[in-house]
């Protein structure tokens, strides 16, 4: 038995997790053409090692022109869907943690530089740049170029798009996808008034912006199998004066459970330039609690959690089902260790290395040392 919420098992959709941390999508921009390289292997196989409940996939763009940056992993060509291939093959042979994807499309946040070269937007025509597609012609900063406002074909093209790297993400045996509708990225872009200006029926009213997130949801539910787990991340406020807000979330949680969402991960910001975010440990956990409060799937938590004692309390104080650890477990690849150690419970460990268990920690990986 789990003396803690933080390593008691949980189940995710059809998804059996065996513990509830939640190794968050991370962009590395190290892709080329779209295509995973050495260092993705090198990433996500030490990632895989970490004793962590389930790890995802950073970012994946089901286009082209969907990547946030030139050096973004893609899903939407036979070539991006072998390395993946190459890279999730030798991640499974070495462990059996459940494998993640995160689908998105950055909209108007796309064609940018890599975030150590200035992460600044690169121009149309230039090299490593591109086109930008979004609900409305309004570029995320004054500088930007103004995107290009998808018309009928264009939604259809880009929600085919989402499609197909869904069907691509099944053939790999991916165990669940995300969808990314948050941090200003496409998805986001239409659910936020303050980049959706449309006046047709994906704009204006709550229900028409929510429209055309959840066809995308409902023909990705469609695609993947029925038997795994389809989740969406959503950002919960926009942290500018009429923007989306938490109520306006709440709404939009509950029609995602309503069709099948078999988890909610929230997370808040990125879709106005001039966002004023109250920074800080937990900052982002009240609006975790407030969807939780309306749903009954799963809810994760995600932000500034990199303490132990911390995540175990927001899990049990009910603000949270999950925790999702991004840059904390950067920082520390093995943070389930050392919280399995901090709490006296277990964690799966490779063979390999279970002569590293400490003598204090004789219980740590579950068997004694061999």
């Amino acid at each position: 038995m789990s003396k803690t919420r933080l390593f008691s098992p949980v189940s995710v959709g059809s998804l059996e997790l065996r513990n509830r941390i939640v190794i968050a999508p991370m962009c590395q921009y190290s892709a080329v053409d779209g295509e995973m390289s050495d260092w993705h292997q090198i990433h996500l196989g030490n990632l895989a090692l970490s004793g962590a409940g389930i790890l995802t996939v950073e970012a994946t763009a089901v286009s082209p022109e969907g990547r946030i940056s030139y050096g973004d992993v893609g899903l939407y060509s036979d070539g991006c869907q072998a390395a993946m291939a190459r890279v999730l093959t030798s991640v499974r042979r070495w462990s059996d943690i459940p494998i993640a994807i995160q689908l998105g499309h950055a909209g108007r946040k796309a064609s940018t530089e890599k975030p150590w070269l200035g992460g600044h937007q690169i121009s149309p025509g230039s090299d490593n740049g591109w086109k930008t597609v979004a609900p409305s012609a309004i570029p995320f900063k004054d500088e930007y170029d103004h995107p290009e406002s998808l018309d009928k074909e264009g939604l259809a093209r880009v929600r085919n798009a989402f499609v197909d790297a869904t069907r691509r993400a099944s053939e790999l045996g991916i165990d669940a996808v995300q969808l990314h509708g948050a941090h200003g990225y496409l998805l986001h872009q239409f659910l936020s008034p303050l980049s959706n200006r449309r006046t047709d029926e994906y704009g204006g009213s709550l229900e028409n912006r929510m429209r055309f997130p959840l066809e995308v949801f409902d023909a990705v539910r469609e695609t993947f199998p029925s038997g795994k787990p389809l989740t969406m991340r959503v950002s919960a406020t926009d942290w500018a004066e009429g923007g989306w807000d938490t109520d306006q979330t709440v709404v939009f949680a509950k029609a995602l459970e309503s069709r099948g969402c078999s988890a909610v991960h929230v997370s808040t910001g990125g879709l106005a330039s001039h966002q004023q975010i109250a920074l800080g440990p937990n900052y982002q956990v009240p609006f975790a609690r407030a969807v939780k409060q309306a749903v009954d799937i799963p809810v994760i938590a995600v932000g500034l959690i990199t303490e132990f004692e911390q995540a175990e309390g927001v899990l049990t104080t009910g603000d949270a089902d999950l925790v999702a650890i991004a840059r904390a477990i950067l920082y520390d690849p093995r943070w389930p260790w050392h919280a399995a150690a901090h709490f006296g419970e277990t964690v799966r460990a490779p063979d390999q290395y279970l002569r590293s268990q400490p003598r204090q920690y004789r219980d740590l990986f579950g068997s004694p040392v061999r």
